[in-house]
């Protein structure tokens, strides 16, 4: 599996152990990122997008549990915990928390790296990544056309979605309403201006009623901004 850019995710507070795994991984053509931010992890995992994730269960702020728990929540990536709390009790909550294998510290690097090889020719053999996009928070996930805040998700129509995801992905700049209207004709419906003000004034409140306030600005007279 050389020369495949798959991205490994190390939520791991042992920085030895960390930076170890991480050598290890990229000799072996992974792209790896450490977690540099354990009282907020998903903005991190949203960013990186990883293919795979290893997760420790005690960390800081948070347990591993908690992280596992939080990730599912948005994204289906395999995850693997590491830990040396490898009794029985401890590797039947991760699985039922949603991780896909469980490695006893310590652990030889050559067997961690094969387990991480079978786990991605499993898993992405036949399927690819799904993109998040995250923003305050809101994590936006374009796989389901789903937007979660807060561990809740957020119900959006399809035009509601297009329009978030538009803007989300041109984050901190301004997007046009003729832009969001082209992209909002690519469905069968006629778009025409009241449609769209309409659209975007259904989606704020949406917003607004999950705790996101003021999450899409007016620019008057060019379009909307999410900054």
């Amino acid at each position: 599996m050389r020369d495949v850019d798959f991205r490994l995710m190390i939520i791991e507070d042992d920085t030895g152990i960390a930076e170890a795994i991480k050598e290890q991984a990229m000799m072996w053509g992974l792209e790896v990122k450490c977690v540099e931010n354990f009282r907020n992890i998903l903005p991190e995992f949203a960013e990186f997008n990883p293919h795979l994730l290893l997760l420790d269960i005690g960390l800081p702020f948070f347990n591993g549990y908690h992280w596992c728990s939080e990730i599912r929540k948005v994204s289906k990536v395999p995850i693997i915990f590491i830990s040396s709390a490898a009794d029985n009790m401890n590797i039947v909550m991760a699985m039922n928390m949603g991780a896909d294998d469980f490695i006893a510290k310590p652990f030889d690097q050559s067997v961690l790296i094969a387990k991480i090889q079978a786990m991605l020719r499993r898993t992405y053999d036949f399927a690819t990544s799904v993109p998040i996009i995250e923003h305050c928070g809101a994590l936006l996930n374009t796989g389901d056309n789903s937007l979660t805040f807060q561990g809740e998700k957020i119900e959006l129509s399809k035009n509601e979605y297009k329009i978030l995801h538009v803007l989300m992905e041109n984050k901190g700049k301004v997007v046009s309403r003729e832009k969001l209207m082209e992209k909002l004709w690519e469905s069968d419906s006629f778009v025409d201006e009241n449609t769209l003000t309409v659209n975007v004034g259904r989606l704020r409140k949406k917003l607004d009623n999950a705790g996101l306030h003021d999450f899409i600005a007016t620019k008057f007279g060019v379009g909307y901004l999410i900054g």
